[in-house]
């Protein structure tokens, strides 16, 4: 953290004080939920969990090094500590304050699929010219997001910050704490829709995040999304679009793969052309490449940096990693998994020569269409024509009746029952797409079959 006191974070989320008042204006050298992260004048959050109390760690944690806790009850060795009615609230707002002493530009990026991989991907173009920092992992939530702001030092020149939501409301919470002088949106789809309903929910919730940027900044959208296409003005201002689709500011044609790691393209931004490539597989990873182009060149990078920086995008385990055994070539894309994602995965394994098979499982918090969203799925693979479709799960087993008819498909209960099977299912050569929602616990097929 840069320099920032116990005397700023009290004031900020407005707790009681219980402790010596020299340790006030000592500077807090980090602030986490993690007892295992605690350092030398730490702030150590105490947050009741479904499991654990973080509470019982207190003492532990001051014995470290910890300054001061920031707490719900008295710490049981009464030591010094911010007492408060919610912690997770008192992050929010002490989060909400160390934001503002930051006079850099603030990238939010949010978005029903490729939040992650677009984020990693302009990491990867904005560290050609800037000292950028990052939401780390999926810390993209209520908790994640002021986490991830307190991770950030004096020497950051830019934040580009993940924001996930799955309700009406929560945007706006983020949206207040990073106030976003730039707001990339990649898609609407069909997620968490339990709570949103729909996509024009979806969309609303979204785009909550409006509201909250900063008056001079501006909106990237993807052009190829028919509701963010209609979007035509974001604070006074025209959004940048892009995307494949017709008038997009920063486009791309000419794409070809080698249907193993890379993807080449030409990026085409007004009268400007030049040739890419990122490494990685399918049409969503060059689009979110053009995604990063528009705004490296908001920043004024050139198209040499930009190009540049998307050759060094590194796709991250559960999304898309291309893994290769002596007898697979395995698609890790089991992280998570709406109906976007899913066809985007799918189409990307069509792609593949040789023998495809996909395993596919649930896709969670789709609401009262679940079953005809998973019916659609199934019908989308059988129009692929892979090979094989395995199917895991209760829901996905409307995948497997829809593709039945038409290619070779099986369907299992649980990943046990699964395991049991693959290693008579699957064949030397292989390419093979790992995709289901993250409760799934997918990975888990994808450690056993890179050992088979």
């Amino acid at each position: 953290m840069k320099s920032f006191t116990l005397r700023q974070a009290l004031s900020a989320c407005g707790g009681e004080y219980f402790g010596q008042m020299d340790i006030l204006d000592k500077e807090i050298s980090s602030i986490t939920h993690d007892s295992r992260k605690v350092k030398k004048d730490s702030l150590f959050a105490a947050i009741v969990g479904e499991r654990v109390d973080g509470h019982s760690f207190i003492p532990k944690c001051i014995e470290i090094g910890a300054l001061c806790s920031l707490c719900e009850k008295t710490p049981s060795d009464n030591s010094p500590h911010i007492l408060v009615k919610s912690t997770k609230q008192a992050l929010i707002d002490i989060a909400t304050a160390y934001r503002q002493t930051f006079d850099i530009p603030f990238i939010g990026i949010t978005g029903s699929v490729g939040k992650t991989s677009t984020k990693e991907m302009l990491y990867a173009v904005l560290s050609q010219k800037f000292n950028v920092h990052k939401t780390q992992g999926n810390f993209n939530n209520d908790l994640g997001v002021p986490l991830t702001l307190f991770a950030l030092e004096e020497e950051h020149q830019v934040a580009v910050i993940e924001m996930g939501i799955s309700d009406f409301g929560e945007m706006t919470v983020l949206s207040k704490i990073v106030r976003p002088d730039v707001c990339v949106l990649t898609n609407i789809g069909n997620c968490h829709l339990e709570n949103l309903i729909d996509r024009d929910g979806v969309k609303k919730a979204k785009t909550e995040m409006f509201d909250y940027m900063n008056e001079d900044g501006i909106a990237v959208l993807c052009g190829d999304d028919d509701k963010l296409r209609e979007v035509n003005c974001v604070a006074g201002k025209a959004p940048l679009f892009f995307g494949f689709s017709e008038g997009c500011d920063f486009t791309a044609h000419s794409v070809s793969s080698d249907n193993a790691e890379k993807t080449d393209f030409v990026l085409q931004h007004g009268t400007a052309q030049m040739s890419a490539t990122v490494n990685a597989l399918g049409n969503h990873m060059v689009s979110n490449a053009l995604a990063a182009a528009a705004v490296g060149n908001y920043f004024g990078m050139s198209d040499e940096e930009i190009v540049q920086g998307i050759a060094q995008y590194k796709a991250i385990s559960g999304r898309q990693r291309i893994l290769r055994t002596d007898k697979l070539t395995i698609i890790d894309d089991c992280y998570n998994a709406n109906p976007n994602s899913m066809r985007a995965s799918v189409e990307t394994l069509a792609g593949f020569e040789g023998r495809r098979v996909a395993i596919l499982g649930d896709m969670k918090e789709l609401g009262k269409n679940e079953v005809e969203l998973h019916r659609e799925i199934g019908r989308f693979v059988a129009e692929k024509n892979l090979d094989l479709v395995i199917s895991v799960g209760p829901l996905a087993l409307n995948i497997y009746r829809e593709a039945r008819a038409h290619i070779d498909a099986e369907w299992f209960e649980t990943i046990e029952e699964a395991k049991l099977e693959l290693y008579e299912m699957l064949t030397i050569g292989d390419t093979v797409l790992v995709k289901a929602s993250n409760s799934m616990k997918f990975s888990e097929i994808v450690e056993y079959i890179e050992e088979l």
